[in-house]
């Protein structure tokens, strides 16, 4: 069974990758900084926008075992919905990106 999102929060499991910045009744938001080739931890995050401030590669792992792999410029927004995940920077560049997480 998933854990709940508050236990599973990126904040909580992986302080080295994501940084709390501010929220308010709306939005979180967090910053994102990976080295390259680094890993993260399984975590959770609610429906939300990355702004990516660097060039990403990322492998995405699902608790289900099912993998995706994106590519993103520098500058690019994206959507992206509810879900948990463990990232990994496939590129030999640090990944640096803003996560707004939206709470309605």
């Amino acid at each position: 069974m998933t854990q709940p999102i508050d236990q599973q929060d990126a904040v909580k499991v992986d302080p080295r990758h994501y940084k709390f910045e501010s929220e308010n009744e709306q939005v979180r938001v967090l910053r994102i900084s990976y080295g390259p080739n680094e890993k993260s931890n399984m975590h959770s995050h609610p429906a939300a926008i990355v702004v990516f401030l660097t060039g990403a590669h990322i492998r995405f792992n699902y608790p289900d075992g099912k993998t995706e792999d994106i590519r993103a410029k520098a500058g690019e927004a994206v959507f992206t919905p509810a879900q948990t995940h463990l990232p990994e920077n496939l590129s030999n560049e640090p990944l640096e990106a803003v996560l707004v997480e939206l709470k309605r």
